[in-house]
């Protein structure tokens, strides 16, 4: 629980891997709330790249954000993961923290991340354990 309370602390901007443009999605629903709650979000899903969702410009890939995030958000199936894991150790500078969404894991993308020194959460809603925290 630390963990989880230093990362929700720690971070202001929060990209989201695998965000759809879709208000009955969960991915949808989750960062609505997360921004409501007043975090900067940047969208990232190549399908709608360049079009906006939640009123925010959507990237092709993380890696493609100049603005500095400190947190990436991935709700994406735990296969894509390594890929992703792959292009967020390409973002200049690296990210704080990496949260695979409930039921999301993968221990190899995982361990990528964090000898890298990247914390890591997985398998947890970020909007549950923001709303536990308040």
């Amino acid at each position: 629980m630390d963990k989880i309370k230093e990362m929700l602390e720690n971070t202001k901007s929060i990209a989201v891997i695998g965000l759809k443009n879709d208000e009955t999605e969960i991915s949808y629903k989750v960062t609505m709330y997360m921004q409501e709650q007043g975090f900067k979000i940047y969208p990232v899903n190549p399908k709608f790249e360049g079009e906006t969702i939640l009123k925010e410009v959507v990237f092709e890939k993380v890696n493609h954000i100049i603005d500095v995030i400190d947190m990436v958000n991935i709700f994406r199936k735990p296969e894509f993961l390594a890929e992703h894991a792959i292009e967020i150790l390409q973002m200049k500078p690296l990210p704080k923290f990496v949260w695979f969404q409930l039921g999301i894991y993968n221990d190899v993308a995982a361990e990528m991340l964090k000898n890298n020194g990247i914390k890591v959460i997985q398998n947890r809603c970020i909007m549950v354990e923001h709303v536990n925290m308040k």
